[in-house]
This record gives structure tokens, C-alpha cells and sequence, in this order.
């Protein structure tokens, strides 16, 4: 049983991983105007805190701790979105379909996390 759980956990740590990682390397391609400079350094600072919150909430040392950690998760996957949306909606039409992968992507995470967290209360 332990051996699935760590997997499963490893598998979420990877994801979020993989979502901060491709978040990265999709804003590099984008304009650098000014709008898009705050809105870059925002999503690159919320998608990265989603995986390093989910490390810490794995090493957490109470439940308490683990559930605030979790809820923080959430809070930055639900950020990420909201940056996304606003990079999409203002950035050529080139960009819509690989940010709409990161956009869905993101509010995949916040579900997991909201389902994380209701089994955890």
C-alpha cells in the first residue's frame, strides 16, 4: 500500500513539475511588451510555488501542516489560471492553443487539490 501511495504522490510532484517547466518555456516565446512582462513574472512565480508547496505539504510534519500546504497549492494552481487567461485573451491568436493546454492544465490542478483537500478534513 505504501508503495502505491509514494508513486501516486510522485506522480503529482512530476506534474507539477511538468506544468511549472512548460509554463516556463511557453512565456520565453512570448512578446516581451509590458503587459506581458508583469503577467510573465506572475505565472512563472505561481505555477512554480504549486510544485514546491505540493514538496513541502509531502514533507509536512502535521496534518495541519499538510492541509494549509495543500490549500496553498490550490490558491497558486487557481493564480495560474487566472495569468494565463490574461496572457491568451491579450497575445496573438498563436498563442491560444498551447496556453489553453497550460490554462486547463492549471485548473486541473486546483481540482485535484480541492479533491486532496475535501478527503483530508
Amino acid at each position: 500500500m505504501t508503495e502505491i501511495s509514494n508513486s501516486k504522490q510522485y506522480d503529482l510532484e512530476e506534474r507539477t513539475y511538468q506544468f511549472t517547466k512548460n509554463v516556463s518555456i511557453f512565456c520565453r516565446n512570448l512578446l516581451k511588451t509590458t503587459s506581458n512582462i508583469e503577467y510573465i513574472k506572475q505565472v512563472i512565480r505561481s505555477s512554480g510555488s504549486v510544485g514546491a508547496n505540493y514538496i513541502e505539504a509531502n514533507e509536512s510534519l502535521s496534518k495541519k501542516d499538510f492541509v494549509m500546504r495543500i490549500k496553498i497549492c490550490r490558491k497558486e494552481a487557481k493564480e495560474s489560471a487566472y495569468w494565463l487567461r490574461l496572457i491568451i485573451e491579450t497575445n496573438p491568436e498563436k498563442f491560444t492553443k498551447e496556453g489553453g493546454l497550460f490554462l486547463n492544465e492549471s485548473i486541473e490542478l486546483k481540482k485535484i487539490f480541492s479533491s486532496i483537500l475535501s478527503k483530508s478534513q
